[in-house]
């Protein structure tokens, strides 16, 4: 019998079918803003997907960076953008145990954009980078809204 995995032991590289489901299902209309919070391993593991692997042993942050290089043209022929990149720390409020290497916000203007993009074979064929090199992850998608008690801004043209 294998061990329990506990939720502190439990790591999240892809997307499963029911968290796409859900994802589609939920209907946002819009600009999506993708939340990325990026743990790189010590070293890439590409044992599943050797094919892409580099002739010597690279650190997990080099090989995302491969991974970006090959997915940021892909990103932006879709429309999409990146919004910010930044590096991690711990939390100032938050489980002191958890620590993110890099954070990362990109933009599609559509659930629909953002599915054609990650469902291109291009981006696709690169994708190993990104699970050799992350030891965790974490995507959720946002939606722009309001800021709650903020008057909109009058348009200067109108009334």
């Amino acid at each position: 019998m294998s061990p329990m995995v506990t939720s502190a032991q439990r790591t999240y590289l892809e997307v499963t079918e029911a968290a796409g489901r859900d994802f589609v299902q939920r209907g946002l209309q819009g600009p999506v803003v993708m939340l990325n919070l990026l743990k790189y391993r010590q070293v890439a593991d590409y044992s599943a997907h050797p094919e892409l692997a580099p002739s010597t042993p690279v650190s997990g942050e080099a090989a995302y960076g491969v991974y970006m290089e090959h997915t940021l043209p892909l990103l932006q022929k879709s429309g999409g953008s990146i919004l910010f990149w930044g590096r991690g720390a711990p939390f100032l409020i938050g489980p002191t145990e958890e620590a993110w290497d890099a954070m990362l916000l990109v933009k599609q203007a559509s659930v629909e954009s953002f599915l054609a993009f990650a469902s291109d074979p291009a981006y696709l064929a690169g994708v190993g980078h990104r699970i050799a090199a992350l030891e965790d992850s974490r995507l959720l998608p946002l939606t722009e809204e309001a800021v709650p008690g903020m008057v909109p801004a009058l348009d200067p043209g109108g009334a």
